[in-house]
């Protein structure tokens, strides 16, 4: 048979009350114990020092006997001064899980590729400024290298313009004379 040293709850719902007792550790958590060694009360304050009662030599007799204590009666017990307990180290115990860094790095990716695209449309940006700087450039300069010959052809192209329109109004008003010569001869 192993003797254990531990809690049994009792209270009620939401309500918790703990008596530190010591059982068979093949016994139910709230069943049949040897003895209640103390008590527990986690719903008073830490510092209170009615929170956890232990009766010192009971609990030096059953560890000397070979009762294992759970490990919240082990720290109950450590800061009581009846048995030192031995500090446990578990490196891994603030690493995140597998989907946690599954999502870290996702999210790590997703931070690269926005800072690449930010940075591809901002260069693309720049390269339109500068097209049109270039356009606005060229149009500054076009204008006043076709306007010289603009003004050079189009005083050719008025004449010629005016002469056709200047012709066939002469073609028509002779039309319209022989017409009229016509009508009063007949």
């Amino acid at each position: 048979m192993s003797v254990a040293i531990r809690l049994s709850r009792g209270g009620a719902k939401k309500r918790p009350y703990y008596r530190i007792v010591v059982a068979d550790s093949r016994s139910a958590r709230d069943g049949k114990y040897l003895e209640q060694i103390g008590t527990y009360n986690p719903l008073l304050a830490k510092d209170d020092e009615k929170r956890v009662q232990v009766n010192e030599d009971r609990a030096r007799h059953w560890l000397s006997v070979g009762a294992q204590p759970s490990d919240r009666v082990a720290r109950f017990l450590d800061k009581a001064g009846v048995r030192e307990r031995e500090a446990r180290n578990n490196p891994n115990k603030a690493e995140p899980g597998e989907k946690a860094k599954e999502r870290a790095e996702e999210k790590v990716t997703k931070a690269a590729e926005a800072e690449e695209a930010k940075k591809a449309a901002e260069e693309a940006a720049k390269e339109a400024k500068k097209a049109a700087e270039e356009e606005a450039k060229a149009a500054a300069e076009a204008p006043a290298a076709e306007e010289a010959p603009a003004e050079e052809a189009s005083p050719a192209e008025e004449a010629k313009a005016d002469e056709a329109p200047a012709e066939e109004a002469k073609a028509e008003d002779a039309k319209a004379d022989q017409a009229t010569e016509e009508k009063s001869e007949g």
